[in-house]
């Protein structure tokens, strides 16, 4: 394959003619200093070995799992899209609005077959729409699906968001009315919380919701709603009391996307795609058995949206890593010790990504609390797309920057788009300030509006 206007081989099949050599004794990588950067021992004959160890688990299953998964083989053979043959170097994106809503419409119509078929919230409550089933389900079904093309794309990210929320926060008659269909899509969903002014202080938010009679009439503007244009509901966060600290004057609600008053402006990014919007709410009346939780009280089943958030980003999705190996055969760099060093370490994040995701899931299913901030996941997967970034570029150098092939264009994604989860639920410095707060009690920062009314807050 071509590189930046010069053919380099990719050897004899992709990964397995990347070998690592296996030294008896561990090697020093230094810098132009000579000080000692890291101490690694590569103890694995080849990359295909050890690569994944999802993929080469060595737990025996019990016949109740072995049957288990036979079912859920025979389900995906039979609906299931099998996976695309596509360049693997095809970077993802959607220029094209009707590309986007084609996707969007695709993975609504996975997450209808998952629950027409018993498979939708494998894990949730059976009384509103899901399966009751234990935690290794949903891993076993998620292990058996990686291996098709079908999917619920960022449908399975609101479900991920709201479900847990209203499951714990809502009225039984919420429950019963808004869980089974956001289960199986037939209503989508998109996320109302961030504001012009209140993005990382979001507790600063200033849309209005105001009590009339039945219903909250709701005034101001959200901003960076995801997908927002193809949705049919929102869940929306706006003030309800002037008075009280930023914090305690909020409440949670559930909104119609088109109710009278709610006007969408998407956004177009430097690619042309329109993945997120303005929405203007004027006037916008919800009725009041939509407000999810006490009134006022809407911060707690908030920070349970973006600690859902944190964790489904966090989570990764595919192997970087793997890719990156590739890559480093492409470029014939498998023998620089820097190199290999940066592939280890890439390799052994998206484990500590897999197993610290898998663990939050658990945990949250099983009593709705974490002994892991859900935080420490994003943080870290923030971390290793930036590193992965910086790598892609090391190992290409300027004909992978500057290419024009497939190859190329992979790597220059990666490059730009390295700092990107860093800024979507909730940046990277707000989650450091909260798993110090929180995790390692450190005194928080100075906070003079704290205890401060919010109309008497300062305000640019």
């Amino acid at each position: 394959m071509g590189s930046g206007g010069f053919k380099v081989p990719y050897g004899s099949g992709g990964n397995s003619a990347f070998r690592l050599e296996n030294p008896r004794t561990p090697h020093n990588l230094t810098t132009g200093n000579d000080r000692v950067v890291h101490r690694v021992s590569t103890c694995a004959p080849s990359v295909g070995s050890w690569w994944m160890s999802e993929q080469g688990q060595t737990e025996v299953e019990s016949p109740d799992r072995r049957a288990f998964r036979v079912e859920v083989k025979s389900f995906l053979d039979a609906h299931a899209e099998p996976l695309a043959e596509v360049d693997p170097w095809t970077v993802s994106g959607f220029p094209d609005d009707a590309e986007a809503e084609a996707y969007f419409s695709r993975g609504r119509a996975w997450q209808a077959t998952l629950a027409d078929h018993g498979w939708a919230g494998i894990t949730w409550p059976a009384e509103y729409g899901g399966q009751g089933g234990e935690a290794w389900m949903g891993r076993v079904f998620a292990e058996e699906a990686a291996r098709f093309g079908s999917h619920s794309g960022f449908v399975s990210a609101t479900i991920a968001m709201l479900g847990p929320t209203l499951l714990a926060w809502g009225s039984e008659a919420q429950k019963q009315r808004f869980i089974p269909p956001l289960l199986r899509a037939d209503e989508a969903w998109c996320q109302l919380f961030s504001e012009p002014g209140a993005g990382s202080d979001l507790a600063g938010l200033a849309t209005r919701a105001v009590l009339d009679g039945d219903s909250f009439v709701i005034d101001g503007q959200k901003v960076w709603s995801s997908c927002a244009q193809f949705c049919d509901w929102g869940f929306l966060l706006a003030r309800t009391d002037l008075d009280a600290p930023k914090h305690q004057g909020i409440s949670f609600f559930l909104m119609d996307m088109s109710t009278p008053g709610v006007e969408v402006r998407p956004l177009v990014q430097a690619n042309g795609s329109t993945h997120f919007n303005e929405v203007f709410l004027t006037g916008v009346r919800i009725p009041a058995d939509q407000l999810v939780g006490d009134l006022h009280g809407g911060w707690g089943p908030a920070r349970m949206v973006l600690g859902n958030e944190a964790a489904f980003i966090g989570r990764g999705g595919g192997s970087t890593a793997q890719r990156l190996v590739e890559l480093a055969g492409i470029f014939r760099r498998q023998k620089d010790p820097v190199i290999r060093q940066g592939l280890a370490d890439a390799y052994i994040r998206e484990q500590i990504i897999r197993l610290l995701g898998r663990r939050i899931r658990a945990a949250l299913r099983q009593d709705g609390s974490s002994v892991v901030d859900p935080a420490l996941t994003k943080v870290f997967a923030a971390e290793s797309k930036t590193r992965n970034g910086q790598l892609a570029t090391a190992i290409s150098g300027a004909a992978g920057v500057t290419g024009t092939d497939p190859v190329g264009r992979w790597v220059q994604a990666e490059l730009i788009n390295r700092f990107t989860i860093s800024i979507g639920g909730g940046t990277t410095e707000v989650q450091k300030n909260n798993l110090a707060e929180r995790w390692l009690g450190l005194p928080r920062e100075p906070w003079s509006d704290k205890d401060l009314p919010w109309r008497d807050v300062p305000r640019s």
